[in-house]
C-alpha cells in the first residue's frame, strides 16, 4: 500500500510539473503563460523594469530596420489620475458598473504608448514591438494587456489634450495602442485556440 502511495504522488509530481512547464524552453513556456491581465495590485512598476521590458521592445525586428515607432511609458501616477476623471466624467454609467474602477486603462499603475507615423505603416513593425515588450513583462513577473478603447478616447474627446501633449508625440505621429502594465492581481486561464486554422505544406 505504502509503494502505491509513493507511486501515485510521483505521477501527480510528474503530471503537475508537465502542466506547468509543458516545454523544456523558457521563451516558450513564457509565451504559453502569458495572458491578457486587467486587474492589477496597486503597485507601479519599478523604472528598472520598464526599462527592461522597453529594451526588449526596440529589439524586436523591423522592415529595413526603419524601427518606425515612438515609445512613451508613462510612470506619473497622477496624470493616469486626471485623464481618468474626464473618462469617469464621460461613462458616470459604465463606471459605476464596474465595482473594481480605478482607472481608465484596466486599472494599470503604468502605461506604454506606442505611436506609428501619423502617414500610415509601420503598424506591423509596431506590432512586434508591443509583443516583445508583453512577453518580457510576463518573463520578470509582469502583467499586460493591450488596448485600443483608451486611445480611441483620447483622441476624440479635446479634454484629453492634456494628457496627449505629455506624451511630447511628433506631429508626424499618431498614438496607436497603449499597453496596460503592472503586477496582476489574477490568473485567468488560457483562451481557446483554434488550431484547425493551422496548414502544415509539405
Amino acid at each position: 500500500m505504502k509503494k502505491l502511495i509513493l507511486c501515485l504522488m510521483a505521477m501527480v509530481s510528474v503530471l503537475t510539473l508537465s502542466a506547468q512547464s509543458e516545454y523544456d524552453n523558457e521563451v516558450i513556456n513564457t509565451i504559453m503563460a502569458r495572458r491578457s491581465v486587467r486587474k492589477y495590485l496597486d503597485k507601479p512598476v519599478e523604472h528598472e523594469k520598464l526599462v527592461v521590458v522597453v529594451r526588449a521592445g526596440i529589439n524586436a525586428p523591423s522592415g529595413m530596420n526603419r524601427q518606425p515607432w515612438i515609445v512613451r511609458v508613462v510612470e506619473d501616477q497622477q496624470l493616469i489620475a486626471d485623464v481618468t476623471e474626464i473618462y469617469k466624467q464621460e461613462n458616470a454609467e459604465q463606471v459605476k458598473r464596474d465595482k473594481d474602477f480605478k482607472n481608465m486603462f484596466r486599472n494599470a499603475p503604468n502605461l506604454i504608448c506606442v505611436c506609428t507615423p501619423a502617414n500610415g505603416g509601420g503598424e506591423l513593425d509596431a506590432g512586434l514591438l508591443g509583443e516583445n515588450m508583453m512577453l518580457a513583462a510576463q518573463s520578470l513577473g509582469l502583467g499586460t494587456c493591450c488596448l485600443g478603447g483608451p486611445v480611441r478616447f483620447l483622441l476624440s474627446n479635446e479634454k484629453c489634450k492634456f494628457f496627449l501633449e505629455r506624451l511630447d508625440i511628433p506631429d508626424d505621429y499618431k498614438l496607436n495602442y497603449i499597453i496596460a502594465i503592472g503586477y496582476p492581481d489574477e490568473k485567468p486561464d488560457a483562451k481557446p485556440r483554434d488550431a484547425s486554422k493551422v496548414k502544415y505544406i509539405k
